[in-house]
C-alpha cells in the first residue's frame, strides 16, 4: 500500500538576500540557548577582506582562513587547505581547495562535494571537471571544494559526528549558511566555509550529491526552475530527470540562493561507489555550464535537449510498513501509474507481508538498494507533478 507524501512547508523567496548572513556579529548566550543556524539574526562576524594565510603549510600546500580568488595569480591552478572548525582536541579540520584561475577575468563558479560523507561519485565528478580545465585558456575562475564535511568523509558516513552531547550525528546539509558562533561544530564549520570561502567567491554554484547509503537514485538535478539562471544551467545536463523544487531550507544550494547566487544540486546515483557512466553525464553537463558562463571555450556537449527529460515538481515517497526482504518490480526511470504495484515484501518464511503500489503518475527517481528493511524506511521515490501551488518538498530519508 502506498504512503502519503511527506507534508510540505511554506515556500520561501529564495532569491532574497538573507539578512541573517550579512548582519553584525552576535555572541552566543549559552544561558538563553543558541539560535538555529538558519534562524540566527546575526550568525557570524564579517570576515576580513582579502586572502588570509595562517602561516601553516600542510603537505606543501599553504593554509588559509579566508580566500579572495582575486588575490591569486591568473593563469594557474592553486592548491590550498582551508582551516575549518576545531576538533575536541583543539586541532582543526581542513578542507581541500582547488582554484583554477583563468588568465582573463570572467565569472566565478564554485563546485562543492563531500557535504555528506558517504557520497563518492560527486567527488569524482568535481575532480574530473577540474582536471579538464586549463587556466591559461580560461576567462574567470572555478573553485572546487570536494571534502566539505571532513569527519563524515573519514568514516564514509552521511552525517557529521558531533561530540557535544555524547555523540550526535548532524546532517551537514541542513546547517547552511551555518553560524560561526553556533551551538555545534557542524554549524560553526558551515559558517566558516560559507562566509570566508564559498560565498565571497561565487557568481554561481553547484553542490554535487548522490543517494544516501542504502538508497540509490537516478541521474537528476534539483533546483528551482522558476529562477531563470538556475533553469538555464540545469537544462544543460544530458540527464533523464529534473526535480523542479527548492526542497529543504538549510541545504547548501539554498544558502547560495538566499544571497542571490544561482545554485542547484545534481544527484549522481548510489552512495559509497563510483558510477562512471553517470559521472560522465555530469562532467559533460558541468563543462556545458562553464561554457554557458564564458569561462571555457568550445562547442556545447549533449544537453537536456538531447535526452528525454522528465520534469516533476514533487517526490512521492513509499515507506515500508513491515520488516523483511524487499523485491522491486520497477527500475530507476520507469514510468508508473496510480495503483501500479512497485514492490513486494516477504518475511523470513518467504511469505508476502506487504505489497506497495504507486499513488501517483510519474517516474521512479529512487529505490532502496538494501534488500532488507525495517518499517518506516523509504522504499521508493516517484517524481511527479503536483498541481499548483507546489510546496517546498520535505521528504523522509
Amino acid at each position: 500500500m502506498p504512503d502519503k507524501p511527506a507534508k510540505g512547508i511554506d515556500r520561501r523567496d529564495l532569491m532574497l538576500a538573507s539578512i541573517a548572513t550579512v548582519g553584525a556579529a552576535v555572541a552566543v548566550n549559552t544561558g538563553a540557548g543558541a539560535a538555529n543556524a538558519q534562524d540566527a539574526a546575526s550568525p557570524s562576524a564579517a570576515p576580513p577582506s582579502g586572502t588570509v594565510y595562517t602561516g601553516d603549510v600542510i603537505e606543501g600546500k599553504k593554509v588559509i582562513s579566508t580566500l579572495d580568488v582575486n588575490d591569486l595569480e591568473p593563469g594557474k591552478k592553486h592548491l590550498l587547505y582551508f582551516r575549518g572548525v576545531e576538533m575536541p582536541s583543539g586541532q582543526h579540520w581542513y578542507v581541500s581547495v582547488t582554484v583554477a584561475k583563468g588568465a582573463k577575468p570572467g565569472k566565478r563558479g564554485v563546485l562543492t562535494s563531500g557535504v555528506h560523507g558517504d557520497e563518492m561519485s560527486n567527488v569524482h565528478t568535481v575532480h574530473t571537471v577540474m582536471s579538464r580545465l586549463d587556466p591559461a585558456q580560461m576567462s574567470g575562475t572555478v573553485m572546487a571544494v570536494t571534502d566539505v564535511s571532513p569527519p563524515a568523509l573519514q568514516s564514509m558516513q552521511r552525517r557529521w559526528p558531533n561530540q557535544g552531547r555524547g555523540i550526535d550525528l548532524i546532517d551537514m546539509n541542513r546547517e547552511w549558511p551555518g553560524n560561526e558562533n553556533g551551538a555545534t561544530a557542524a554549524s560553526r564549520h558551515a559558517g566558516l566555509l560559507f562566509n570566508r570561502l564559498l560565498r565571497p567567491n561565487a557568481d554561481f554554484a553547484i553542490d554535487f550529491h548522490t543517494g544516501t547509503t542504502g538508497f540509490e537514485v537516478t541521474a537528476f538535478n534539483i533546483g528551482g526552475m522558476d529562477v531563470p539562471e538556475v533553469k538555464a544551467m540545469m537544462e544543460l545536463y544530458p540527464v533523464g530527470q529534473i526535480f523542479d523544487n527548492h526542497v529543504y531550507p538549510g541545504v547548501l544550494h539554498n544558502a547560495f540562493m538566499d544571497v542571490g547566487i544561482p545554485a542547484f544540486t545534481p544527484e549522481i546515483g548510489a552512495a559509497r561507489v563510483l558510477n562512471l557512466e553517470m559521472i560522465a553525464l555530469f562532467v559533460e553537463g558541468t563543462m556545458n555550464v562553464l561554457k554557458h558562463h564564458g569561462i571555457v571555450a568550445g562547442p556545447m556537449g549533449r544537453t537536456g535537449k538531447d535526452t528525454t527529460v522528465f520534469v516533476g515538481n514533487s517526490a512521492f515517497p513509499i515507506l515500508a510498513t513491515a520488516g523483511g526482504l524487499v523485491e522491486h518490480l520497477v527500475k530507476l526511470n520507469d514510468k508508473v501509474e496510480p495503483g501500479q504495484k512497485v514492490a513486494v515484501q516477504r518475511d523470513s518464511f518467504g511469505e508476502v507481508v506487504a505489497e506497495y503500489t504507486s499513488g501517483v503518475a510519474g517516474e521512479i527517481t529512487g529505490l532502496r538498494s538494501d534488500a532488507m528493511t525495517e518499517p518506516g524506511n523509504p522504499l521508493v521515490f516517484i517524481l511527479f507533478n503536483k498541481p499548483e501551488p507546489k510546496d517546498v518538498q520535505v521528504y523522509p530519508e
